[in-house]
């Protein structure tokens, strides 16, 4: 039996390298999310893990992808505009490629957002992202995919990568280098959003994400849960005077 290295960042499960492997807690929610990566590597998207099956403790096995995450607090060169363009871009080829499967029958963990137009991963931010020699090469954990409108998913990129939210670090963009970092995210997805309606879904996704950790930490009893609320909550109410404010 090889060694179990606990790997950091995640806050949801026990989540241990093996070898060159990963392995995972499974539940409802694991066959769909299993098609969902074994689309996305069929059509070709590499940066994502390869599904290597079950183990014995009934754990999923997932190729271990190289590289650093993009754990908080994010270093000044991960906000370069080379990662905000291969950000936009790989989302983009991951929901594209998602298209096939988004209205198929299955049991997701999160609810479904409509209009359905691929599947999100509702989750996409630097912590789930891996980086090697400063370029975006990997994403990771997808236990709460599930289907909806691509704004959904762009929005919570934005809010993660631009950033949209009230807080910065001593490394972060400048708040008046918002609206260009937004519009450089748009034109590397692809996609003719406009920015107004980023700040608005955005909002609504914080909104619903302060929701889901109220329960968290109340299921898990995690007090820094009830923290992460209250930041997401804050940052909904930034970003909606943003948008009255017409930004």
């Amino acid at each position: 039996m090889m060694n179990e290295e606990a790997l950091t960042g995640g806050n949801s499960h026990s989540v241990v390298r093996v070898g060159d492997t990963v392995r995972r807690p499974t539940g409802m929610w694991t066959p769909a999310v299993h098609r969902f990566l074994t689309t996305l590597r069929d059509a070709g998207i590499v940066e994502v893990p390869e599904l290597l099956g079950l183990d014995e403790h009934g754990r999923e096995v997932l190729a271990f992808l190289p590289g650093e995450v993009g754990n908080y607090p994010i270093p000044a060169w991960m906000w370069s505009p080379t990662i905000l363009q291969e950000a936009g871009a790989l989302l983009r080829r991951v929901h594209d490629a998602s298209v096939p499967i988004a209205h198929l029958p299955a049991h997701w963990q999160l609810p479904t957002h409509h209009p359905v137009e691929v599947v999100c991963l509702n989750d996409v931010a630097p912590y789930n992202m891996v980086f090697q020699a400063g370029h975006l090469t990997g994403l990771i954990d997808f236990d709460t995919a599930s289907p909806g409108p691509r704004i959904w998913d762009f929005a919570y990129l934005a809010y993660r990568l631009v950033p949209l939210g009230e807080y910065a670090d001593d490394h972060s963009p400048r708040a008046d280098a918002r609206t260009d970092r937004l519009e450089a995210l748009i034109r590397a997805y692809g996609h003719p959003f406009e920015p107004e309606a980023v700040l608005r879904v955005a909002a609504e996704r914080l909104d619903d994400l302060a929701e889901f950790t109220d329960r968290r930490a109340a299921d898990t009893g995690r007090t820094e849960f009830i923290g992460h609320a209250a930041l997401y909550r804050r940052d909904r109410d930034f970003l909606r005077g943003l948008v009255s404010e017409g930004h």
